[in-house]
């Protein structure tokens, strides 16, 4: 088990180098501009407006605190819980690497399994095409997420692999919120009903 373990991991840094050092320079703003957080509040506050135009009040009220603890779950599970308990290092932080790869950022926190950026946009894609069940924009929240994760690696923050399983939270989490969303729409529409 041991050498499959070692094995991934060696397959994950050697994908790393390819990824990261795949680039252009005219896509390295680009890529710093999907990694930085506060650059998509404006998409945030567009999704969460938008449940008001395409649901009565109190199921968009409803959506909205779903979102809100999609991000708390996946944030705290991938930052507080995840990378605590791993302790994988970041490839800034891995002895022996500085000036082997490129890093468009700062170094970061020294832990990097699992991308909080993968968990909180895959888990923010999920919960909210499964809300708004549009193709179109289920198509475009998923390639948003997939690009921001991607620019995790490309500016040498993450390890493919610390991606790709923020990613599956990211989407578990949102699932599963969405499944106590669809409940308390369920109350509602009794308590609507008596009313």
């Amino acid at each position: 088990m041991e050498h499959i373990v070692e094995s991934i991991i060696q397959l994950d840094h050697k994908l790393f180098f390819i990824l990261n050092g795949a680039h252009c320079s005219f896509l390295d703003p680009v890529m710093k501009i999907l990694s930085n957080i506060p650059v998509w509040i404006p998409l945030y506050l567009f999704i969460a407006g938008g449940f008001f135009l395409v649901l009565p009040w109190r199921y968009a009220l409803a959506a909205i605190l779903g979102l809100l603890f999609t991000f708390l779950l996946t944030d705290q599970v991938s930052s507080a819980l995840i990378k605590e308990w791993v302790q994988r290092l970041r490839p800034s932080h891995m002895p022996g690497w500085e000036g082997t790869f490129r890093l468009l950022e700062d170094k970061g926190g020294l832990y990097s399994f699992v991308s909080s950026h993968a968990g909180n946009c895959f888990g923010l894609a999920c919960f909210s095409s499964l809300v708004y069940r549009k193709k179109w924009y289920t198509s475009g929240i998923y390639l948003w997420a997939g690009l921001v994760s991607y620019s995790r690696i490309y500016v040498g923050k993450h390890f493919p692999l610390d991606v790709l399983c923020g990613a599956l939270i990211g989407l578990a989490l949102g699932w599963a919120v969405y499944r106590l969303y669809q409940r308390v729409c369920r109350k509602i529409a009794g308590k609507c009903a008596v009313s």
